[in-house]
């Protein structure tokens, strides 16, 4: 493996940050492990669409020469995170016919299952981001895992298909691009922070993982090991930010530090109601308020999103199929109270979730807002994984044919 190929570089773009992650596979055992982390603000962005493309490029840029400087490398090639609320997902159905007598299935078989199952008529803006299958159905036989080796006379597959704004995606790839690196594959967001913040046995049993970020929060449920419904939920951290600085009537950077340091989104935990010296608009001097005003402000917000997930957990059939829970990620999960308050509305266990998977990673980078990064580097390493070893596959293949020659 030459030197370039043992990185996968993960590109985080979100409304408030933007990530260049490095990881590099080392060659005993395939091991992921954290390389660098160039990181900037986002500018030019909003709720995870490009409104100015100059200034996303030079955001880009910024992110991607940082990570470039401390590993040495040069970032040709990326996978990028894609989310906003103008993702959508759809569960499918569709199957094929094997023949008129049973016989064993192959991978093409299921291969065609999938793609009959994806086959659904899509609005003119819109393109298929991923097909996840769920399960398998042979004749009679159902919740089938793995129907390969199989034999049966028809295969049905169920598949969750995640679909994105054609021309949204296409301007976050033209930002890439533009910035002079390659999108070696476009990734679903809340997918990939779960690669990075779920456990196998939550995906098992059942759960919901909200990724809380500046612009949007991205839902996405798994059950049984596979995902059943993804969304978005146009409210995040950036909200509860500008509702502080319009209700206490201070500058953005008060409020996200105000917000940080000392609110509350549940009252009932909040402590001591402690005063708390905050800057004012233009000239005039700091003012006096109190942790209380802070959560009566945040509070509803959350309460908000909260609610607005539920619902949507209720619309999907869902909201009684999570036992194992809500896991919160994102940098909009750091906020006080919020995981009480989410254990109190949706009573299950609830959990705050900091990316892991990768070794040597920094403190710095083991946090919420970093999950996404860390999630695309994963899932990068697992697909060339899986590539090398189908790429390994017909190799063996190719070696028996010659040698039965």
């Amino acid at each position: 493996m030459g030197k370039k190929d043992r990185y996968v570089v993960g590109l985080d773009i979100g409304s408030t940050k933007t990530c260049a992650l490095v990881g590099e596979i080392e060659e005993e055992g395939g091991a992921v492990k954290f390389a660098a982390l160039g990181a900037a603000e986002s500018k030019g962005w909003r709720k995870g669409q490009i409104v100015n493309l100059e200034l996303a490029v030079s955001s880009i840029r910024r992110a991607v020469e940082e990570a470039e400087n401390i590993v040495g490398v040069p970032v040709e090639s990326a996978l990028v995170g894609i989310a906003g609320g103008h993702v959508r997902g759809v569960n499918s159905r569709g199957g094929i016919t094997l023949g008129q007598r049973s016989r064993e299935i192959h991978r093409d078989d299921v291969r065609r299952a999938v793609e009959a199952a994806k086959n659904v008529s899509l609005p003119e803006d819109r393109e298929v981001l991923h097909v996840l299958p769920q399960e398998f159905f042979v004749d009679a036989q159902d919740n089938i895992r793995d129907a390969i080796g199989m034999v049966g006379q028809r295969l049905e597959a169920n598949v969750h298909i995640v679909t994105a704004s054609a021309t949204a995606t296409q301007n976050v790839v033209n930002a890439v691009n533009k910035s002079g690196v390659i999108v070696s594959d476009t990734v679903l967001e809340p997918l990939a922070s779960a690669e990075a913040c779920l456990t196998q046995d939550e995906r098992e049993l059942g759960c919901c993982l909200l990724d809380i970020g500046g612009g949007t929060t991205e839902l996405i449920v798994f059950s049984g090991g596979v995902v059943r419904h993804t969304a978005a939920i146009a409210i995040g951290g950036d909200h509860f930010t500008n509702d502080l600085a319009v209700g206490l009537r201070t500058p953005i950077p008060e409020a996200e530090s105000a917000k940080r340091e000392h609110a509350c989104a549940w009252r009932e935990i909040m402590g001591a109601d402690t005063p708390i010296e905050i800057g004012s608009v233009g000239d005039r001097p700091p003012r006096t308020v109190f942790a209380r005003n802070l959560c009566e402000i945040v509070e509803p917000r959350a309460h908000e999103l909260l609610t607005m997930v539920r619902e949507d957990l209720r619309r999907a059939g869902l909201d009684s199929q999570i036992p194992a829970g809500i896991i919160l990620t994102g940098g909009g999960a750091r906020l006080r109270g919020l995981i009480e308050l989410a254990e109190k509305m949706f009573s299950l266990p609830v959990r705050l979730a900091a990316p892991r998977g990768l070794s040597d990673i920094t403190e710095g980078v083991s946090q919420p807002e970093y999950s996404a990064a860390v999630g695309l580097v994963l899932y990068g390493a697992r697909a060339r994984r899986h590539a090398a070893q189908r790429s390994s596959g017909w190799t063996e293949k190719l070696k028996g044919l010659f040698a039965g020659n």
